[in-house]
């Protein structure tokens, strides 16, 4: 027990504190009722020490419960609290001596509330009143002066001063007035016997009696009082209990039995008849019940709502036959019933939330209104969903709405809270409210490409506005916060700004070139910019390849390519299979595989001689050279790309297999006999050309020839190439007379690819030898040429 009550003591402790956090105190106002729309009632401002700009910023506003009228509101540009419907005092409390209307001032940012109490103070707008325009008596003419009779009540729906303060009886010669006042403060007027009657003398008499209220203007009222005398008959009625009790549930149905007065006449016959009829009462009372005159049984008459009234106080009256009368109270207690499910009101919300605040963070007040009372009133009120956000009790059944986690636009935009609240009551009731918070964005993320780099090829010789590639990238945040925006990084390339080589569309993300390239690979970096506050942004890296176009043949070096010269090369007898002979050497403008080069033979004097390397080019023997080989030997090979489609060229090279310059053949009789040859074909076209030319340049040759007869007969139709080591290192005079014992060396130079040879003859190896035996050393330029 001692624990529990420690638990409770905590929690009573903890619901404090968020009271206190929430409620920072009562404003009370008086205003008078029917006070016109705009009245001034007080200066909230000023009361709670705000200044207007925070008033206003803060949103401060009048709230009510749910479907109570709104009878006052604060003008946010003044600060003040201002009538705003019509007030009837009257309407509002009734008889109530005090009549105060209680609303709640809501403050947001943060959340704040304050009670106001508004004071209606009453203004003497309603005259007294009788029930009916003529009150009837019969008084026995044997009535002792000094009998009494109580008259009926005006009534007065105003309060206080403004009520009923006092009755006046037209002056006569039978009846004074004795004002009466009852526990409850209120008056009446009794009719007091002077003179005794005599019903022979007068048998009806007149009288009219008026009320008075203490307003200013006072205001007054008047019945008449019909008396007439009777015969003698002294008992007036008398009731069981000068005050009857009864408790009512409520929403009873119409014609329940709700209590019985009875009341007993000692009189015999007519006289001692009694009929019963309600009086002194409010209209709203004399509407909830009837009574039946005859047996003094009250029924409902109306809705009972204890939510309306809880209690309801009125007099019955009994008369006998002749109109003596008495009264008695009848009070009504109307007893609660759990029939009033709790309504939730969402008092102040925040919308839309935006997506970085805090875990703790209020966001909306929540009040549970139930109309019943005691435990029947008892609310509770929770979130049953697992959702970022749960309910703290603040005080007068409100909740603070707050959030307990981060929240994330990108994973849930809206949220649709389901709040229950339930009550105590038997059985309980409950209702269930949908609200939906909006979660706004916060620009939190910054734009991601799809990928983490790009790469683009293209083609050489490209023209410009030519698209390369499209960049993407994605930003979760919204509208403005994702609108994703491409651009260039400045940078430079080659020496020249980035913004000469290429653009980007600045909403596509497409990339287009702005000139033409050259087979080249640069790098250019592309930002993505989000238009939030402030701009977050991201790079990538586009990696350009301008890719070779294979527009170059391969170009041959060595030898000269077919149809320019012929190129001779001397093979050794003894070369043995795999020998290196010559190698032909080639290149190609282009790049990658298009630059890779592969080498055939494609026509040859044997084929199965000589081999060529695919890749590197070199001429080898395939097997060991013999006797019966042919000296002259014609290759055609071919250069081939790797391009598509592959680019070749072709070249020819003619082969001599000898060991010494003194075999070697005239090199004109080596014209390849294949009439379809492309190099025959230009060869016949050239010679057709420049025929006379050509007949000419012979004849000189021929004579040149002639003239140095002991000179090696060498004849080159184009630039031969005769390595020094396939000649023999010493070599007998060439007249062959044997008389000559000194030597000459003869070396051989011969360029590639030129259209001349050149011999050099130089001094002889022996210093003995005599001068007139001496070799005389020169240099001999024959120029040779096919065409």
């Amino acid at each position: 027990m001692e624990h529990l009550m420690e638990n409770q003591g905590i929690l009573f402790f903890v619901f404090l504190l968020y009271a206190l956090h929430y409620v920072h105190g009562d404003l009370s106002y008086s205003v008078q009722e029917e006070m016109k729309r705009g009245s001034v009632i007080g200066n909230i401002a000023k009361d709670l020490g705000l200044r207007l700009d925070i008033l206003s910023a803060r949103k401060a506003r009048i709230e009510t419960e749910e479907n109570q009228r709104r009878y006052c509101e604060v003008n946010l540009k003044s600060g003040e609290l201002i009538v705003s419907e019509r007030i009837d005092r009257e309407e509002q409390c009734g008889e109530k001596p005090s009549c105060v209307l209680k609303f709640e001032l809501l403050l947001e940012s943060p959340l704040e509330l304050h009670r106001v109490s508004l004071q209606i103070q009453d203004i003497n707008d309603n005259a007294p009143s009788f029930p009916t325009d003529i009150i009837k008596l019969e008084i026995s003419e044997s009535a002792a002066k000094g009998a009494r009779y109580r008259v009926n009540a005006a009534h007065d729906s105003d309060v206080g001063q403004n009520a009923i303060q006092s009755y006046t009886l037209q002056r006569n010669n039978h009846f004074i007035l004795n004002l009466q006042t009852t526990s409850a403060g209120s008056k009446y007027g009794e009719l007091v016997l002077e003179k005794e009657l005599d019903r022979e003398e007068q048998q009806q008499i007149r009288l009219l009696l008026t009320a008075l209220d203490g307003g200013t203007p006072q205001r007054s009222g008047t019945v008449v009082i019909d008396v007439t005398v009777l015969d003698a008959n002294d008992n007036a009625p008398v009731f069981s209990q000068a005050v009857y009790e009864a408790r009512l549930p409520e929403n009873s149905p119409l014609k329940t039995h709700v209590i019985t007065v009875s009341a007993t006449d000692a009189d015999e016959g007519v006289n001692g008849d009694v009929t019963y009829e309600l009086s002194r009462m409010s209209d709203k009372s004399r509407n909830m019940f009837s009574l039946d005159g005859q047996t003094g049984e009250i029924f409902v008459a109306g809705n009972i709502d204890f939510e309306e009234d809880s209690k309801y106080e009125m007099f019955v009256e009994a008369k006998d036959g002749y109109g003596l009368s008495s009264d008695s109270k009848v009070i009504i207690s109307i007893t609660d019933i759990n029939d009033n499910a709790p309504v939730i009101v969402l008092k102040s919300l925040t919308a839309p939330i935006p997506e970085n605040v805090p875990p703790g963070t209020e966001v909306g007040l929540i009040n549970v209104q139930d109309r019943d009372s005691e435990k029947n009133k008892q609310v509770r009120c929770y979130i049953q969903q697992m959702v970022p956000f749960k309910l703290i009790p603040s005080i007068k059944n409100y909740y603070s709405l707050v959030t307990t986690d981060k929240l994330d636009r990108e994973e849930v935009t809206d949220y649709n809270i389901t709040i229950t609240a339930s009550d105590t009551g038997s059985p309980p009731l409950s209702s269930l409210k949908t609200i939906q918070v909006s979660v706004a964005d916060v620009n939190d993320n910054q734009p991601v490409f799809e990928e983490q780099s790009y790469s683009s090829y293209v083609p050489e010789n490209n023209k410009p506005g030519h698209s390369l590639c499209s960049v993407k990238a994605h930003d979760p945040d919204w509208r403005q916060n994702g609108t994703v925006i491409y651009s260039l990084l400045p940078g430079e390339v080659n020496g020249a700004p980035v913004s000469s080589y290429l653009s980007v569309n600045g909403d596509t993300g497409v990339i287009q070139s702005v000139r033409s390239f050259d087979y080249e690979h640069f790098k250019v970096y592309v930002m993505a910019r989000d238009n939030g506050s402030p701009p977050l942004s991201s790079n990538v890296t586009v990696s350009v390849f301008i890719t070779d176009v294979n527009d170059n043949t391969p170009q041959i070096l060595y030898p000269a390519p077919e149809g320019n010269s012929f190129m001779t090369e001397l093979v050794p007898k003894a070369a043995q299979g795999g020998s290196l002979v010559s190698k032909v050497i080639a290149v190609d403008g282009d790049s990658g595989q298009n630059a890779w080069l592969s080498y055939q033979i494609i026509k040859s004097t044997d084929p199965g001689l000589f081999k060529i390397d695919l890749h590197s080019g070199e001429i080898r023997t395939q097997r060991d050279i013999s006797d019966s080989d042919n000296m002259k030997q014609n290759i055609v090979v071919s250069v081939k790309d790797n391009g598509q489609p592959s680019l070749s060229a072709t070249c020819s090279m003619f082969l001599l297999i000898s060991d010494n310059l003194a075999e070697v053949p005239e090199l004109k009789d080596m014209a390849y006999e294949d009439s379809s040859s492309k190099l025959t074909s230009y060869l016949i076209i050239a010679l057709v050309s420049v025929s006379t030319f050509f007949l000419t340049f012979i004849i000189i040759i021929l004579g040149l020839r002639f003239c140095r007869r002991r000179k090696p007969r060498l004849l080159f139709d184009g630039a031969v190439a005769i390595p020094s080591s396939y000649l023999p290192p010493n070599y007998a005079d060439v007249d062959g007379t044997g008389t000559l014992r000194s030597t000459c060396h003869y070396d051989a130079y011969l360029t590639t690819g030129s259209r001349t040879s050149d011999f050099k003859f130089l001094t002889s190896y022996n210093d003995n030898t005599l001068a007139v035996y001496h070799c005389n050393a020169f240099v001999n330029t024959i120029p040779f040429n096919l065409n």
